[in-house]
């Protein structure tokens, strides 16, 4: 089937008597579509046709298809290819069925009227598959997998949500507005990919999960409650470990983009512990899940503190005394909108 997905554009269920199943993503590119020209589907599709049949044990399909010499060469003697289109409000086009006989003669005028019967009832249920799991998909690329779980569980109600714990990683590119003077908004675009996969990268290999991109920024959180309990230098710790590997990751992106003539963006990256509202917020028709309250409004006002003191690396006193790691006071800060003073702490220089 087709499928609606940044990182690939359809699937592939493959069924083997005796043996496993399989499923297969095939990726956007080249590639992908090379392969996909090399097949039954796309000589159908080309054709204007629904249904096909390669009678393998005369050698139909095998110079012209991979799949089928393949299947041939397994004892194949019959091969039936029939696409089943799907409604038309989505960009899910349809689902090619096929089924391989090793009988000899192939598939008999009896099977051929069952298969006739069955073929529609499994393109109704993969329609149903699939309509689910592309939802799923949508919501876990546009929310993250643990928010989109929630949302899918029901919590959908404007206002609902809970006051949790959680360590707060909030990560800004530095001068990235500069740029936008400078290079096209295609451009622009193609740094902010990648500089937010590699963020993206650390912080769920952490077990942490991306709430929301904003402009150039990147608000993650890593909660400290599980089903063991509240652990917050866990939580801490987990986070520390994504803003150190992606700093890292960052400096060898920007020696390569470097090399090739391109920018050097900075990422300045702030950690925080504290208590946020996560949940639902917003419109009564246009929601957003997720974390809000003075935690995430302090991680904020942290962040500009970086470019003043230098750092590329903040954190908070709560968050500093809960990760276990040696740190380094560096000053008391008044913080825009926040009444009391903040103690500011970067890694102590024997941890970098």
């Amino acid at each position: 089937m087709p499928s609606i997905h940044p990182m690939y554009g359809g699937v592939s269920a493959n069924f083997l008597r005796g043996g496993a199943t399989t499923i297969e993503n095939a990726e956007y590119g080249t590639a992908a579509v090379l392969k996909f020209e090399k097949t039954p589907i796309y000589y159908l599709l080309g054709r204007g046709e629904a249904s096909g049949r390669w009678i393998l044990a005369d050698g139909e399909g095998i110079d012209s298809y991979p799949q089928l010499a393949e299947f041939a060469l397994g004892g194949g003697t019959d091969h039936l290819v029939n696409l089943l289109e799907f409604p038309k409000e989505a960009a899910l086009r349809g689902v090619s069925l096929s089924l391989t006989s090793d009988l000899p003669g192939g598939f008999s005028d009896d099977q051929l009227a069952v298969v006739t019967q069955l073929f529609p009832a499994l393109g109704l249920a993969c329609y149903r598959i699939a309509a689910s799991k592309t939802a799923a998909d949508f919501l876990a690329v546009y929310t993250g997998a643990k928010t989109s779980a929630r949302i899918l569980a029901g919590d959908i109600q404007r206002g609902k949500g809970a006051a949790i714990n959680a360590a707060v990683l909030l990560a800004d590119l530095r001068n990235f507005t500069a740029l936008t003077e400078v290079y096209q908004p295609g451009e622009i675009a193609r740094f902010l990919d990648e500089h937010f996969e590699l963020i993206g990268r650390h912080v769920e290999e952490n077990s942490g999960e991306i709430l929301k991109f904003m402009g150039d920024s990147v608000l993650a959180i890593f909660p400290t409650g599980s089903e063991e309990g509240e652990d917050p230098r866990k939580a801490c710790t987990a986070a520390l470990a994504s803003a150190r590997n992606l700093l890292e990751a960052n400096e060898a992106l920007n020696l390569r983009r470097k090399r090739e003539g391109g920018p050097d963006i900075g990422v300045d990256v702030v950690l925080h512990l504290g208590e946020v509202f996560y949940g639902n917020v917003g419109a009564r028709g246009r929601l957003d899940f997720t974390v809000i309250g003075r935690a995430v409004n302090e991680a904020s006002r942290l962040e500009k503190l970086c470019g003043e003191l230098g750092q590329h690396l903040l954190m908070s006193e709560s968050f500093a005394a809960a990760c276990g790691t040696a740190c380094e006071r560096l000053g008391s800060f008044e913080l825009r909108g926040v009444s009391k003073r903040a103690d500011v702490f970067k890694l102590a220089a024997a941890t970098l």
